[in-house]
């Protein structure tokens, strides 16, 4: 008789079902095979699904036992197969029910001591068990949280496996798993600060402002310790709440990452990714052998912060060119494709140049014209191109320094922010634009044109300044986002000349 489990395996930061099938045969010599295209963790389950069972006092008697993981023709990794395993065992060896898991869905890691143990994805096996109308779900204590989110969904987290057989026998009761109302992603939860903290750069918070009410992606430049880093790490204050969908959608991401704490639940928070300069590619954009999300995808609906933005390896950068502009990361390998979300702001920081003082008054800068001109350099034209902000950042000047009263909160600030994005949000009602940033095309004509003052401030700037097509682009973009902050319909110029003044990249160089 085949004993059949359900699980599921994992592309992208999709489940599909995986059918755990089991059979015992008690003629021939003792032996094992598995089957169904298994990576090196999943073949191993053999030795420790063995040990979990004799720790738990349950005994297979001798057999031919053969294992196949279908559909058989894609590739299983991980270590999710081990409960379905050991439990596939004892129904073929007449110790459950054969029938007793035959609309649910299993997963999760067995130690030698007959532990459940956590493992990545629970969530994507929890939405994939309520599309295929399972009833429950059993999995890791410390994922249950996790898939406990899905709305529908009865969700069991066993301590033991003994435990779990002894509930599937209905010799005890396993409360199901209550979802809590939200949690924070495993090393997101440090307190951001608040922009009332900030001494001065009211330019610079402002840049900010408009960069999160419309999801502009931002550029700051300035010399060292003139508080870039810090304004940057607290932007996250000021944007938005995730809705359910977003934060369903991080806590996807997270989980097939392995990367929510355990007995986590839904990601509430908006992320915020820092990755030091030597990040490697895969690292920033993803892959590997089995393609894992990197940082880009890690900052979904949040903040990718890269700091000394030149420091960065080229080819790191330009992989970012294709997932900031279109919002995925694809990733194509001889055996699969896979997609992972990466729709992020992107916000940067840099020095002037390599010393960090050009510009600065009280500091004289020591680098050459052309040294200047490579540094700056080290940045294509097409990653600048999808940056729509970039801002100076000068040093604080000593009286600000000194300057006891508090400047604008968070609060205040996060309050035009959200006014700002419902105003986008009903604009494009029935569109696939969410937010000022990707406006293009029709919709860039119809919502962005300029009133008679605004047109001629344009122009000027165009032909004075020479501004490509992406730049005039990106202005109108701005302009339209500072319109919205201001709760205004049209484009005035005084939105236009806000808009030209957040692009200094734009002017002439020295």
């Amino acid at each position: 008789m085949v004993i059949r489990l359900n699980s599921a395996g994992w592309e992208g930061v999709d489940a599909y079902r995986v059918d755990v099938e089991v059979e015992l045969v008690r003629q021939g010599l003792p032996a094992f095979s598995m089957v169904g295209l298994a990576e090196a963790a999943v073949r191993e389950a053999r030795d420790r699904v063995f040990a979990a069972l004799r720790a738990g006092q349950f005994r297979l008697p001798p057999a031919r036992i053969t294992v196949n993981l279908a559909p058989a023709g894609r590739r299983k990794s991980g270590t999710a197969y081990d409960l379905p395993l050991a439990l596939g065992l004892l129904m073929a060896s007449g110790q459950l029910p054969p029938d007793c898991l035959a609309d649910a869905y299993v997963a999760g890691e067995l130690s030698l001591s007959g532990a459940v143990r956590p493992v990545s994805g629970v969530l994507p096996l929890a939405i994939l068990a309520r599309r295929t109308g399972a009833r429950c779900c059993i999995v890791p204590p410390a994922n249950g949280q996790e898939a406990a989110v899905v709305e529908g969904m009865t969700v069991y987290a066993p301590q033991t496996l003994a435990q779990c057989v002894a509930f599937l026998q209905g010799e005890t009761r396993l409360e199901p798993v209550a979802p809590v109302s939200g949690n924070m992603a495993s090393g997101e939860d440090a307190a951001y600060g608040d922009y009332a903290e900030v001494k001065g750069q009211l330019a610079a918070k402002r840049a900010l402002e408009v960069a999160a009410a419309g999801g502009h992606n931002l550029l700051m430049i300035g010399p060292p310790g003139s508080g870039k880093t810090m304004l940057a790490q607290r932007l996250p204050t000021i944007l938005p709440p995730l809705s359910f969908e977003e934060a369903l959608e991080v806590t996807t991401i997270y989980s097939v990452a392995g990367r929510l704490r355990d007995g986590g639940g839904l990601v509430r928070s908006r992320p915020f990714r820092s990755p030091h300069h030597t990040v490697s590619e895969v690292a920033l954009v993803g892959g590997g052998i089995h393609p894992r999300p990197g940082e880009v995808s890690l900052a979904h609906r949040g903040v990718l912060f890269l700091d000394e933005l030149p420091e960065y390896g080229k080819a790191s950068l330009e992989a970012l060119r294709q997932p900031l502009e279109d919002g995925v990361v694809s990733i194509a390998r001889a055996s699969q494709s896979v997609t992972f979300p990466a729709d992020c702001m992107l916000v940067a920081a840099m020095n002037p140049c390599p010393c960090g003082y050009y510009g600065d008054p009280q500091h004289t800068c020591t680098c050459r014209p052309e040294q200047r001109a490579r540094y700056r350099a080290r940045l294509s034209g097409p990653l600048l191109d999808r940056i729509d902000v970039h801002v100076e950042v000068p040093a604080v000047p000593y009286e600000d320094l000194r300057r006891t009263q508090a400047g604008e909160s968070s609060a205040d600030m996060a309050q035009r922010v959200a006014a700002a994005r419902q105003r986008q949000q009903a604009r494009f009602a029935g569109t696939p634009v969410r937010c000022n940033a990707g406006l293009s095309g029709a919709l860039l004509e119809r919502h962005c044109a300029p009133d008679a003052e605004g047109d001629a401030l344009l122009r000027t700037a165009v032909h004075n300044l020479g501004l490509s097509a992406r730049a005039y682009t990106r202005i109108l973009r701005l302009a339209r986002t500072i319109a919205d902050l201001d709760d205004c319909a049209d484009l005035r110029g005084e939105h236009l000349a806000e808009a030209i003044s957040l692009r200094v990249l734009d002017r002439p160089a020295d």
